[in-house]
């Protein structure tokens, strides 16, 4: 589904605003709602903010939603902006770590820092 509060909850998903997020989410936006470009709130949410990324997973986000383009999961996505705490809240809200992108990639493959990669290896 796609609409205004969709558009609304994926913009404040990309700002990091939390607040805004959650009145979103209250309000009845849809957290698997597409926006005008195809895509939810998880996959266009500022990496960077796990309250962001919580809040998501807490309302019902499917952690396992593929770009269509490249195949990614928001778990690449983290994995490549190297932000352990969203790739940590990914996993336990059953994020697939053995997900492939396009290029036949696992998070573990675009991990862009150490930390990211040590903690996908020990899954």
């Amino acid at each position: 589904m796609t609409g205004g509060l969709e558009d609304a909850l994926c913009s404040a998903a990309a700002k990091g605003d939390a607040a805004q997020v959650e009145k979103l989410l209250r309000a009845g936006a849809d957290v698997n709602g597409w926006n005008r470009f195809g895509r939810t709130p998880l996959q266009v949410m500022m990496m960077g903010n796990p309250r962001v990324a919580l809040l998501l997973l807490k309302y019902g986000a499917d952690p396992n939603v593929f770009d269509p383009t490249t195949g990614a999961t928001p778990l690449h996505d983290a994995a490549q902006t190297g932000f352990l705490d969203t790739v940590r809240l990914l996993v336990r809200f059953q994020g697939n770590p053995l997900a492939r992108n396009n290029t036949n990639q696992l998070p573990v493959d675009v991990a862009s820092k150490e930390d990211v990669v040590s903690f996908l290896r020990s899954l």
